[in-house]
């Protein structure tokens, strides 16, 4: 973790959870910050006039990752206590030339939003990422940017991604293949410097936290239906922005309640309920879930609400496809849902899993193997057969592949395993959850983390 137990710390790099059963959780618990809004927050408050102060910033390794690149590019910032930075924005135009690369680790939401801001700057840039980054497809965020006049070159649409600085852009209208939050962002940030408007046509419902906060600095935009145009600004107001607390980590501790909360419940406070997040809401609930939301307010441009879960028997469901795209990040543990419910849970037109930090749809399916799941995965997406009483899972060892979500996802599964589960290769918890092992473990689970020699 960013942070890891002093012990974990102190014995070598974090690798592995250690999963052994448990069959309660109950409390009242505090996710981090959104990590989607906290990058955000950091590349607008950048590009405003003034300072701007963000409280709630998630300071995982994929948002510091953001941080550290605006740093590079010449804006000052400050961290005065956890969770609060403040911002020195420089201006639509006050952004410097990095001395070298800008390394975006794991955070393919930072590579394809600096993607977008820096083919409109006056100065050449080069992103580069870890491993893992490095094999993600990108041109389907280069592909719109050219068509706009920027200069954005990958390799074999891949990183490392080149920009020329100093192209004139002008706005285009732009029609997404596949709805993405991260591409319509990107384009929006590109339009900012663009002749004229910017129009992307998204062919279902996606994030809008960049639409929301462009508002709120603002900045015009107009919304019908799927469609959003931008028109360009002559300076970004600065903001105190909140982050609430993320739905995607959220959504481990909803399913862990679904399956194992005490009979008051499992509370999750100031979750963010975005609309444009919650569909694993819908999907639970079409499912059985009980799931109350509670106290509902707003936080800044953003819903907020608490969350109370209860132990619900699970049904089998076909996944609609038009929730696909509301749900995306949270397949993994809703998987691990479907395992536990009654029937056959079937999930299509989800083949953007294939090309997260791992291939989602075979990780998933590489672990049900290892845990006696009956499943069959498919090109878009998985049917499974659940086992709605006892142990739907046998333990074992599973190889989360370096991706955080599935790491996370099998570590919930314990809650109805017959055998302790073994988590291999988890490292990369950090770049979307720090503390995850501590919250589980507050929250009821047995987890445990298992670490290598420092090097």
């Amino acid at each position: 973790m960013t942070a890891p137990p002093a012990s974990a710390a102190r014995s070598g790099i974090v690798t592995g959870i250690e999963a052994r059963p448990g069959r309660r959780v109950s409390g009242r618990l505090a996710v981090p910050g959104d990590k989607s809004i906290s990058h955000r927050s950091i590349l607008l408050s950048a590009l405003a006039s003034g300072e701007s102060e963000v409280r709630g910033f998630l300071a995982s390794e994929d948002c510091l990752a953001t941080l550290e690149a605006m740093r590079a590019l010449g804006v000052r910032i400050e961290r005065p206590e956890p969770g609060r930075v403040r911002v020195h924005g420089g201006g639509l135009h006050g952004l410097k030339a990095g001395a070298q690369p800008l390394d975006m680790g794991n955070a393919g939401t930072a590579m394809r939003l600096f993607t977008g801001l820096l083919a409109a700057q006056s100065f050449d840039s080069t992103l580069i990422g870890d491993e893992s980054l490095m094999q993600r497809p990108m041109e389907r965020v280069a592909q719109p940017l050219r068509e706009m006049g920027a200069e954005v070159r990958t390799r074999d649409g891949k990183p490392p991604i080149e920009i020329g600085g100093g192209r004139r852009l002008h706005g285009i209208e732009y029609r997404m293949p596949v709805a993405s939050a991260q591409v319509k962002s990107a384009v929006l940030l590109a339009g900012l410097y663009a002749e004229g408007p910017t129009t992307v046509r998204s062919p279902a419902a996606s994030r809008d936290h960049s639409e929301r906060m462009l508002s709120s600095a603002g900045v015009r935009l107009e919304t019908q239906g799927l469609s959003t145009t931008l028109y360009p600004p002559a300076r970004l107001e600065s903001q105190s922005l909140e982050v609430p607390g993320d739905f995607s980590s959220a959504a481990f501790f909803i399913v862990a309640g679904l399956l194992a909360a005490a009979p008051e419940g499992l509370l999750l406070e100031n979750v963010g309920v975005n609309p444009t997040r919650t569909g694993l809401l819908d999907i639970l609930r079409s499912m059985g879930g009980r799931i109350e939301i509670e106290n509902a307010r707003s936080s800044g441009s953003e819903p907020v609400a608490d969350l109370r879960v209860y132990r619900s028997a699970l049904q089998g469901i076909d996944v609609p496809p038009a929730a696909v795209p509301l749900a995306i990040d949270e397949f993994p543990v809703l998987f691990i849902a479907a395992a536990c419910a009654r029937g056959q849970t079937c999930v299509t037109g989800a083949e953007e899993l294939r090309v997260k930090e791992s291939d989602r749809i075979a990780a998933m399916a590489s672990g049900f193997l290892a845990m006696g799941v009956e499943h069959e995965a498919t090109p878009d997406g998985m049917r499974i057969e659940g086992t709605p009483d006892g142990a739907a899972f046998r333990g074992g060892e599973i190889d989360s592949r370096g991706d955080h979500r599935i790491a996370m996802a099998f570590s919930i599964a314990s809650l109805r395993a017959a055998r302790p589960i073994a988590v291999r290769n988890t490292a990369n918890v950090a770049t979307s959850f720090p503390g995850f092992v501590a919250l589980a473990r507050a929250a009821g689970l047995d987890l445990a983390e298992s670490s290598s020699p420092a090097a």
